[in-house]
């Protein structure tokens, strides 16, 4: 039996996808793919858990799981606005679009962490940062290149680009293929309804 490549995440309606597919257009055209890697449209989301390596045998308990972490907690809504870069904007290494929430999200994503952790995944050590991965920047970039990505995402705003109803998380594998990576939703657990 061959692993799988698995996450837990919060998905986005299309519709706002496609709005922060346009809003970052200009920055896409300015910094191509030699520099920056760039997410699929359809590929966007919040990721709660990385799992990495998955036995398909543990599938079942993941579910059950997730399925016990969600309902614990309220559906709730996302905003979706600004624009920036990890680590920072000196040395980006990933381009992000932000996502606020209240507590909650912070609640579900500890709660799905520490469930996994006594399912023997290793716990995440980087405080969890509510973000959408718009883009991943190539490593040993020149200084030039570096300076060129800098310029481009100082240049580029973006403000409110909408809110999305968070009412349930999913369990996503991970096939990685030539032209990128193709996410496919295993299992969706419903938040609890209020």
């Amino acid at each position: 039996m061959s692993l799988l490549r698995a996450f837990i995440a919060v998905e986005l309606p299309e519709n706002l996808q496609d709005t922060i597919q346009q809003q970052t257009t200009r920055l896409r055209q300015a910094l191509d793919s030699s520099l920056v890697r760039w997410t699929p449209t359809r590929n966007m989301h919040l990721t709660l858990k990385f799992l990495g390596d998955v036995s398909p045998a543990n599938i079942k308990l993941l579910c059950e799981m997730l399925t016990r972490e969600a309902e614990q907690y309220p559906a709730f809504d996302i905003r979706i606005a600004d624009l920036g870069s990890f680590p920072n904007s000196r040395r980006p290494r990933v381009i992000w679009v932000g996502l606020y929430a209240p507590a909650v999200l912070e609640s579900l994503q500890r709660g799905i962490e520490s469930a996994a952790a006594r399912l023997g995944y290793t716990p995440e050590e980087r405080p969890f940062s509510p973000h959408l991965t718009i883009g991943r920047v190539r490593q040993n970039l020149s200084a030039q290149d570096s300076q060129k990505i800098r310029s481009a995402l100082e240049s580029v705003k973006i403000g409110e680009l909408g809110t999305a109803r968070v009412d349930s998380t999913h369990l996503f594998k991970s096939d990685l293929q030539p032209g990128g990576s193709v996410y496919t939703r295993l299992f969706s657990a419903p938040l609890r309804k209020e």
